[in-house]
């Protein structure tokens, strides 16, 4: 007895966009969800900290939604106790650093801070070079975005689309809308403004034809998600678009719910489900998941319960589809009994199809800031307690205006990190905040930092590829063993990530002092003084030591890559797992290298493309069969 077609697992970017789209086209489809619905039920702090663009640190510390993972950088205990972001583990009491998960409706589309900036069209090529499928290049997976998005950010070219003279490549009736964020209280800030111009044209003035990259910030090119910006590779200064519908957050909640209440007969939203085991028939076929039913059973869960659950399973007819993300899927596949051969017999876990894969490929961007302290508040932000006291919330409430609508970054730019690169590989921003990584109870620094400015520095590209997830023991409640073997522990034998990071650290020195250099007019500087790295660090040296010691990511990816087997491949180009049948898995751990800059919207795109290709198949065995 089946209970429907298809079982997805998890409810994010990739998992809630996939069963969506199969109960549009007619399926049945049950979404387990490990966690509840952030704006349902009596909670702390919500909806506010889910619906308001300002308040995403504190979605992702709202203890009714969190997970709270604990990682390693590094397996040598010294370089990792190095970070001062170090923390024990609750579990292992091990020096470990904070890495925080949303086990809620909509996964970290319910927590992260909404930025929708789309891979370069390279990153679909290799990846479509590398499986010999020209379904995954660029000229395809273009019309994915189209198919989701819902641009409101390019008004004229949203109204030239009518006449035909539309050339962005954007989509502009989606279900998921973009917006660009410009609260009227920005331009009121004097401070805040002469830090834009500023900053602005140092941008524009650094690149070495900077008067056509003045022409193509007049031309919308300073949109990261032209086409023609993503097909050149196009570096320089750009706004950041953002998942946000009236300035509220949007993502796969929203969606979820709309297409449940359209086809409630289609659609079981199954929350408080821990999924605990892919259930697989004699002939390896995937027909169904085990889980758990309970609140807080998984042991990320910032107030996790000690209750067992109640065992329950639910089967498909057609296929079972996990998107747990980067640290869950490959943890189900080797409960399941899908991994690594040693990791399943060291557990006692029988063996489904041994795949070496599984865990291993870890990777993510690396992320420094430059912290500086201002010589004042700034105005925009005075009063801001970021709750539902302040004036800031009322004009958010009442006008979907202020500086709420935002998630806080003021200025932002692409740039290479070396000449030879041919895409650019740092992403840079200006955050009205003081911002050092995360740690236990970092959004607190978000109340205290009315008078900071953070500059962001982001590693795309990177190449190590040597971090791993792995089973802590058999117990689905228990979190894996994750460890990113960070810099001179990974796969990068020439440092090649240390250095762009080093580099992007000069460039946003070099934007920072341009920007707040006295001018004629002028009173006193913008800032008082660089906090943090701090200027007594100058000498490359200094500054690698700097990185290696606390830099940080929270795109983590590639766990369960495409590719063959015998290469480490877990998934064929079709995202089915290798050795099983019936067996999909759709979220972040299937890049076989991790693309662009911030990996939502790649998540939302490769769903959509999953759902195509589904169905397809589906169709052609429903065409198949006699009678």
């Amino acid at each position: 007895m089946y209970d429907c077609d298809y079982v997805v697992v998890g409810s994010g970017a990739g998992g809630g966009t996939l069963a969506a789209r199969l109960a549009e086209a007619g399926m049945r489809v049950v979404l387990l969800e490990a966690g509840g619905d952030p704006r349902q039920g009596v909670a702390a702090g919500l909806p506010e900290d889910y619906n308001v663009p300002g308040f995403h640190p504190f979605a992702s510390e709202n203890p009714t939604m969190s997970w709270d993972f604990f990682v390693r950088h590094y397996t040598d205990d010294a370089q990792q106790k190095a970070d001062w972001k170090h923390r024990p583990d609750p579990a292992t009491g091990e020096d470990s650093i904070f890495y925080p998960r949303a086990g809620t409706l909509g996964g970290c589309t319910a927590h992260n801070a909404m930025i929708f900036v789309a891979p370069y069209e390279s990153d679909w090529d290799e990846i479509a070079r590398l499986t010999g499928d020209p379904s995954w290049a660029a000229s395809n997976m273009r019309r994915y975005l189209r198919l989701l998005e819902d641009c409101r950010h390019r008004p004229l070219r949203r109204f030239l689309r009518w006449f035909g003279l539309d050339w962005t490549g954007h989509g502009w009736s989606g279900w998921l809308p973009t917006e660009k964020a410009r609260p009227q209280n920005a331009f009121k800030d004097d401070q805040l403004v002469k830090l834009i111009i500023r900053s602005a044209w140092s941008v524009i003035r650094d690149e070495p034809r900077w008067r056509a990259a003045l022409r193509r910030f007049f031309k919308g090119e300073a949109d990261p998600n032209d086409a023609r910006r993503l097909r050149h590779r196009v570096p320089g200064l750009c706004y950041v678009p953002m998942t946000t519908d009236g300035h509220s957050r949007t993502g796969t909640r929203e969606r979820l719910r709309e297409v449940a209440a359209r086809y409630p007969d289609r659609l079981r939203i199954e929350l408080h489900a821990l999924a605990t085991r892919v259930i697989f028939d004699a002939e390896n076929r995937a027909v169904g998941v085990e889980y758990l039913k309970g609140e807080r059973l998984y042991r990320a869960h910032k107030n996790a319960s000690t209750k067992p659950g109640e065992r329950r399973e639910v089967r498909a007819a057609r296929e079972v589809i996990l998107a747990g993300g980067a640290f869950n899927t490959p943890q189900l596949l080797m409960l399941s009994g899908v991994g690594p051969r040693d990791e399943l017999e060291r557990h006692g876990i029988s063996i489904v199809s041994p795949l070496s894969g599984v865990g291993q490929n870890l990777q993510d961007r690396y992320e420094v800031t430059v912290v500086h302290k201002m010589d004042q508040p700034w105005s925009c932000l005075v009063g801001a307690k970021f709750d539902k006291t302040d004036p800031q919330y009322r004009e958010w409430l009442d006008n979907r205006n202020g500086m709420y609508i935002s998630n806080g970054a003021a200025i932002a730019f692409t740039q290479r990190s070396a000449p030879e690169l041919l895409d650019p590989d740092l992403f840079c921003m200006a955050l009205l905040a003081r911002f050092k990584g995360y740690y236990p109870d970092y959004s607190l620094d978000f109340r205290k930092g009315l008078d900071y400015l953070t500059f962001a520095v982001l590693k795309a590209h990177t190449i190590n590829r040597a971090g791993y997830v792995r089973l802590r023991s058999a117990d689905p409640q228990d979190r894996p063993e994750i460890n990113f073997r960070y810099f001179n522990e990974g796969s990068d034998s020439e440092q090649k990530d240390l250095k762009a990071v080093v580099a992007g650290i000069r460039s946003v020195r070099s934007i920072a002092a341009s920007a707040t250099r006295l001018r004629p007019g002028d009173e006193a500087p913008l800032m008082d003084t660089e906090l943090f790295p701090g200027a007594h660090l100058q000498s490359d040296d200094e500054l690698a030591q700097h990185v290696r010691d606390t830099a940080w990511g929270h795109h983590a990816s590639c766990t369960c890559a495409i590719g063959a087997p015998d290469a480490g491949g877990v998934l064929s180009s079709d995202f089915k797992v290798h050795g099983t049948k019936g067996l999909r898995v759709v979220d972040a751990s299937v890049f076989p290298r991790i693309p662009g800059f911030f990996i939502a919207s790649a998540i939302y795109m490769i769903a959509e493309k999953a759902a195509d290709v589904i169905l397809q198949e589906a169709q052609s065995q429903d065409e198949s069969r006699p009678g």
